[in-house]
């Protein structure tokens, strides 16, 4: 097995929780965090159901002691609020004393600032430093200076799969010597911008998301933001610090079959798991759980389904599960969050429930995990896929 990159410290803000701790316990007592919005005016606040973080953009600005002309858009807020997390738990006190760098990603970046001023923009030059922040890169550097990096900064944007891209290269950077210590991760905020236009596709559910289940009528749309903080191990071993699990494979494919839908094969999530695989240097018979992508649409599931049982052809399929029905899908920070649920798997041997299951899917013979199960677990696979078919996988194992 590939040793693998040191993962020393976790962020995170979700629908189920404010720190690491509260989403672990609400993972492991089935509380998910779907509910009706409270904080965007949406026509269709009574129609459809969110993972909604319910701190407000003042409660969080409040927390990270800003002043009251910033320009944060939400994604930054929550962005910024997880990565103060992630460092603080890898016990960094000096930013500047390895080759440090943040690789973000996010979808959204400001969207819902722009929203809110675009139509005042041409009008009201007070208004610009707010369009100014939409792109995704500003949430990047606005993260940055929150946790006081100045090193190498830059932004993924590959949809769904943008943080796992984001883990990625961060492990790379480091395997190559480039840098010594990476922050990756990912951010995005609800907008209304992205709720119309997943309503467009016809993919939002108007109840609880159901994955993997014959039955299932889309997805929850989520907000949430994660971090991991990566290190060399020349700085875990000079520091003598606490290794909470390793990334040890990773890889992403493209099977460029649609603009917004993954080939009904699994084509690109099946060449993503195998190169991991190889990466890893361990046998699919390793994994000892897969955190499923699992959206809940019927497209998604089906493809993942079968590249899954292509991948385990004639072998025993892991236990799996999708933790969206407890989050919503968070999009480009689906991967971070789920990155976290993964470590915390292996730290705690456990195997998160697939809330809402009910109905075995017609296609093939697979069940997801229905209930918290203990068990040792070494190796989880999690996989993340975005439109335009870019489909990614990343396998964290025990240190």
């Amino acid at each position: 097995m590939n040793r693998g990159i040191a993962i020393t410290g976790m962020g995170i803000i979700s629908a189920i929780g404010n720190n690491v701790d509260e989403n672990f316990r609400a993972l492991t007592n089935s509380d998910k965090g779907i509910s009706r919005t409270d904080n965007i005016d949406t026509i269709h606040k009574d129609e459809i159901m969110f993972g909604e973080i319910k701190k407000s953009n003042d409660d969080l600005a409040s927390e990270l002691g800003l002043a009251a002309d910033h320009n944060f858009t939400r994604t930054a807020l929550l962005g910024a609020f997880a990565a103060r997390q992630a460092v603080a738990n890898a016990g960094i006190s000096n930013m500047s004393e390895y080759k440090t760098g943040l690789i973000n990603s996010t979808s959204v970046g400001g969207m819902d600032t722009t929203e809110k001023h675009y139509y005042e923009y041409f009008e009201n030059p007070d208004t610009i430093k707010f369009i100014s922040a939409h792109d995704g890169g500003d949430t990047s550097q606005k993260i940055a200076e929150i946790i006081g990096l100045e090193g190498f900064v830059t932004t993924i944007s590959t949809a769904c799969s943008s943080a796992a891209n984001a883990i990625m290269l961060g492990a790379r950077m480091i395997k190559a010597g480039k840098l010594d210590r990476v922050i990756v991760g990912g951010t995005d905020g609800l907008a209304k911008f992205t709720i119309n236009g997943f309503k467009t596709l016809m993919i939002l559910t108007d109840t609880y998301n159901t994955p993997f289940d014959n039955d299932r009528k889309g997805l929850n749309l989520g907000e949430a933001a994660a971090f991991l903080v990566l290190e060399s191990d020349k700085i875990v071993e000079k520091e003598g610090k606490k290794v909470l699990a390793r990334i040890t494979g990773y890889a992403n494919a493209n099977d460029a079959f649609h603009q917004t839908a993954s080939s009904e094969n699994g084509e690109g999530a099946f060449l993503a798991m195998q190169k991991a695989f190889k990466v890893a240097n361990l046998d699919p018979t390793q994994i000892d759980y897969i955190n499923m992508h699992g959206t809940a649409t019927p497209n998604n599931d089906l493809s993942e389904g079968r590249a899954v049982a292509r991948v385990y052809e004639g072998k025993d399929v892991p236990d799996f599960s999708s933790t969206k029905a407890f989050t919503g899908h968070t999009l480009a920070a689906a991967a971070a969050i789920e990155a976290v649920y993964s470590v915390l798997a292996i730290q705690n041997g456990v195997v998160y429930p697939n809330l809402n299951f009910t109905t075995k899917m017609a296609e093939f013979d697979l069940v997801p995990q229905t209930e918290l199960k203990h068990k040792n677990i070494d190796h989880v696979l999690s996989n993340s896929f975005g439109f335009g078919g870019n489909c990614s996988t990343v396998i964290f194992s025990k240190n």
